[in-house]
């Protein structure tokens, strides 16, 4: 059996990490599909100003925005909600025959509002409308901000993909918030089926630890806060909070594994996939990884509901001289940062794609 497949009959679906204009035009994510057992899609900032700015693909839909009078963020959304309007009705079957688990697509507010609160709020529901799709996620910040307005998201109807997650207290954080958005929903007497999914980060764990770190750990600390992350995520769904919740009807906000591809040269290509195979969790992973793991990936065995040796393995990591905890609040500071760079970058080329010639618009 395929390792994509297997991975899927274990319980964990396995989203792709892009999207382009070309892959849904060629028919490439169709056949990932059917090839891949792709049962959704992510996105981010750094993904949309790759796949903007490194091609002509957008030319020709920047050009007649830009005649239309639309410029910056109102420009940006306009081409992306296209996209995912169409990866989000290729999805819709997954989507309606997993009642809503699965299937999703995936758009993140501006990372300029990753400390704004009330202006995250304000876009996740604007641009939640304005996609007008059921399996939109509209991605927010698991930042301490963003922490309130997953919350009050939740609470107004709009599914959330809670990003840039680096450790097991950020995602118990983001998964208070969505407890308390839908216990606010049952409050008022309102439908509780309000999907979420929060996605820790992985890999750039190690990237960060990797020159601090001796040989034998190089490559563990990020596995290790993953497993000590699906320890908590069994453990609230053990807890009889959530099982009178489950009971009024509310749905589990899946824990996603993101950051998955192996940025270490010396590393299998396939070690976070294999490494973090665990039912009932999503895996976002790049079409390079994708590729690894369907042609020699090995489902083997899967991630421990107690988090296995994760504990020891941290340990060793702070008696080695990494600072854990201070490492995943800057990894979510450096990853906001990053994102903001990449907003920038993207704004820009939206500008010099809609004015080439550089020269002032008439008025």
């Amino acid at each position: 059996m395929n390792p994509t497949k297997q991975l899927h009959e274990l319980g964990q679906s396995l989203w792709l990490d892009n999207i382009t204009r070309p892959l849904i035009d060629s028919g490439a994510l169709a056949r990932y599909i059917t090839q891949y057992s792709i049962t959704g899609l992510t996105s981010n900032p750094t993904i949309f100003e790759h796949a903007i700015g490194k091609s002509d693909a957008y030319d020709e839909a920047i050009a007649r925005g830009s005649a239309k009078g639309q410029t910056g963020e109102a420009l940006f959304f306009d081409l992306a909600i296209a996209d995912l309007r169409r990866a989000a009705d290729l999805f819709r079957p997954t989507f309606d025959a997993t009642d809503g688990m699965d299937g999703w697509v995936s758009l993140e507010v501006s990372p300029l509002l990753a400390h704004d609160a009330q202006g995250t709020v304000a876009a996740a529901k604007h641009l939640h409308q304005l996609a007008d799709r059921p399996n939109l996620f509209i991605k927010i910040p698991g930042t301490p901000e963003g922490v309130v307005a997953i919350e009050e998201s939740i609470f107004a109807g709009v599914p959330v993909n809670v990003t840039l997650l680096f450790s097991a207290a950020q995602y118990q954080a983001s998964a208070e918030a969505y407890l308390r958005g839908i216990e606010r929903r049952i409050a008022a007497g309102l439908d509780t089926k309000v999907r979420s999914v929060a996605s820790l980060f992985v890999s750039r764990w190690d990237v960060a630890a990797n020159k601090t770190l001796p040989e034998p750990l190089h490559n563990r600390l990020g596995i290790a806060v993953a497993a000590q992350t699906y320890r908590a995520y069994r453990e609230l769904l053990a807890s009889s909070r959530w099982h009178r919740l489950a009971a009024d009807g509310a749905q589990v906000q899946r824990l996603l594994w993101a950051s998955t591809g192996t940025k270490d040269p010396a590393a299998p290509d396939t070690l976070y996939v294999e490494a973090l195979a665990a039912p009932d969790t999503i895996n976002t992973l790049p079409e390079k990884t994708l590729f690894a793991l369907s042609d020699h990936g090995k489902v083997q065995q899967h991630l421990r509901n107690d988090g296995g040796d994760a504990n020891a393995t941290v340990t060793a990591c702070r008696e080695a001289g990494v600072d854990v905890d201070a490492l995943a609040e800057q990894l979510q500071r450096e990853g906001a940062a990053s994102f903001s760079q990449s907003w920038s970058k993207l704004l820009e080329n939206l500008q010099a794609k809609a004015n080439p010639t550089g020269e002032t618009p008439q008025p």
